[in-house]
């Protein structure tokens, strides 16, 4: 499967990152890794980027990295629907003391706009 994971920087980006890539690992999805600019992070780009290798390092995929400019939600999904990708990779969400999942700014726009099917990883 041809699989795009936007990251951020965020915590929950992180977490998507290390499901994700164990998932290529073991289903041999051809991966690609898009970072975006988050605003809400304070994370540099190269250290993002750093994680990323590390993690794919450690898991032993190989992964295209990209960086992408502009807004990230419409980035995401023009990268997405433009290169045919099959699935969009986002993390993210949390639970209220509702129950209810209260999503970031990101996720919402790519949740609500993109065509590709979409996994939100928790």
């Amino acid at each position: 499967m041809k699989v795009l994971l936007g990251i951020g920087g965020s915590d929950d980006s992180i977490r998507a990152l290390e499901k994700t890539v164990e998932r290529a690992a073991n289903a041999g999805d051809d991966l690609t890794v898009a970072i975006v600019d988050n605003p809400a992070v304070e994370r540099s780009h190269e250290d993002i980027e750093s994680k990323v290798e590390e993690v794919l390092d450690e898991r032993g995929v190989d992964a295209a990295v990209r960086h992408l400019d502009g807004d990230p939600g419409s980035a995401l999904v023009d990268l997405a629907e433009n290169e045919g990708f099959e699935q969009l990779v986002l993390g993210g969400g949390e639970t209220s003391p509702m129950g209810k999942i209260q999503i970031g700014n990101i996720a919402e726009f790519v949740l609500l706009n993109s065509h590709v099917t979409v996994t939100l990883v928790r």
